[in-house]
């Protein structure tokens, strides 16, 4: 197969996600590096993939709509195909439609559907024609969950979800968010470098650099990046990659020097390295895991940005009672959901289902009981998720308290930099589309 064009090796890349179950991102990864597109073919390639995989339920109905065949009747690739001409149109605006028509069509006939080409050709034009004469080709139902559904590509029930929670407004407001590609945010590491420093540089290398408030180690990369490990600093430890909301997990447990602390679910280490960090590098970080590829993503991270402080151990944290009230604080950076990343992780809103986020709440209720056992009197522990859904946060926590009678939320202080993120509650909640993050709910409890 040619892959010397962004749509072909979107197409490859789609399929592999197909064929395969992949994800996204390890998909994408895989197309990209063995190929020298160009970088606009690179950074095109990598909208179709990603915006495909965001608006499929929307793509799917639009073809359904305008087709005179059901997504069985189709050939895997022609629907890809589809997919590819009508993200374009649809959704890109530096595209002309001739091009995103043409290409598609193009497509049809070098992957072996020559008698299907015709089919593309017609469904695209038709949805040009409606376009012009409608104010959207796309045509919803009333039910208001299934018309945000289909309109920004979700499933039913996150919808519904949301909407309990928020209302439609906000639900609609969160969906939009979640569309757009995220930014990338770089932490800092103050003891090999400064803030301005890596500003500098990273200006230098033409990158678009912002600062962020209440994030002091924070710089927000927007637009066209490339490559993390080629961007200045990276391999002398100066950075770390971490969206500022995870960043303020660790800034809730507070971490002191000379203080033994656990995090109990640490790996790739993104938290666990902050915490070292904040720290000055002195004192003790047990860094938990049970599935030994993962920490040593966390070892990995910590000998590139020169931390001494952590130690590794692999082990379910249901099961460690050797543990029991040694730590000053502990982390449960609980396994989630993940719907307060959507934007990074499209596949996570076609692959969760209640039911899955039910087994997911037992098991943050039975990690959070056993991490409270590790913690000193008078300790922290801080639990914190990023997912956007009660059942694995606020529920969570209050079952513990109901349970755990010496145990209170210590809510920050207001005059902090978690001000912008505090509930009424005493736990922080973080909605992407008002704080420009990705999602996260976190909570300080401290045992009496």
């Amino acid at each position: 197969m040619n892959l010397t064009n962004g749509r072909q090796l979107a197409l490859h890349t789609l399929r592999d996600i197909d064929r395969r179950n992949a994800y996204t991102d390890i998909a994408l990864d895989r197309a990209l590096k063995p190929t020298n597109l160009i970088p606009s073919d690179r950074s095109l390639c990598t909208e179709l993939v990603y915006g495909i995989m965001r608006r499929q339920r929307t793509l799917d109905t639009l073809i359904d709509q305008l087709g005179k065949k059901s997504a069985q009747q189709q050939p895997p690739d022609l629907r890809r195909i589809l997919h590819l001409g009508l993200y374009q149109l649809r959704y890109l605006n530096n595209i002309p439609p001739s091009a995103a028509v043409n290409t598609s069509v193009e497509l049809a006939k070098e992957n072996q559907l020559n008698r299907l080409s015709g089919v593309v050709n017609g469904i695209l034009r038709q949805y040009i024609r409606l376009s012009n004469t409608q104010d959207d080709p796309l045509i919803l139902p009333p039910n208001p969950v299934e018309k945000l559904s289909i309109f920004y590509s979700f499933p039913d029930w996150i919808i519904e979800t949301w909407i309990k929670q928020w209302g439609e407004a906000t639900t609609a407001q969160l969906c939009d968010w979640f569309n757009q590609p995220p930014p990338i945010d770089l932490r800092i590491n103050p003891l090999q470098t400064t803030l301005d420093k890596v500003e500098t540089l990273l200006t230098q290398a033409k990158l678009t650099v912002t600062r962020l408030p209440n994030f002091p180690q924070t710089l927000r990369l927007t637009g066209k990046i490339g490559a993390i490990h080629n961007l200045p600093g990276f391999t002398e430890g100066w950075w770390t990659v971490q969206d500022s909301s995870a960043q303020l997990v660790s800034y809730l447990l507070d971490p002191q020097p000379g203080e033994t602390i656990i995090d109990a679910c640490a790996a790739p280490g993104g938290k666990t390295t902050h915490i070292a960090e904040l720290m000055g590098d002195q004192g003790t970080i047990m860094a938990c895991d049970r599935t030994p590829s993962r920490l040593k993503k966390v070892q990995a991270n910590a000998h590139r940005l020169r931390l001494q402080s952590i130690k590794i151990l692999e082990g379910d944290s249901r099961q460690l009672p050797q543990f029991r009230e040694t730590a000053d604080r502990v982390l449960v950076d609980a396994p989630c959901s993940g719907l307060g990343t959507l934007h990074r992780h499209p596949d996570i809103r076609w692959q969760q289902t209640p039911e899955k986020v039910q087994q997911l709440a037992s098991l943050q209720q039975e990690l959070l009981t056993q991490a409270a056992t590790w913690v000193k009197p008078q300790g922290i522990l801080v639990y914190a998720t990023c997912t956007l859904n009660a059942i694995e946060n606020e529920q969570v926590i209050q079952q513990f308290l109901a349970t755990h009678s010496s145990w209170q939320i210590q809510p920050p202080s207001s005059d902090t930099q978690f001000a912008p993120f505090m509930t009424s509650s005493g736990w922080l909640q973080i909605l992407p589309h008002q704080h420009h993050t990705d999602g996260f709910f976190m909570v300080k409890l401290k045992k009496g």
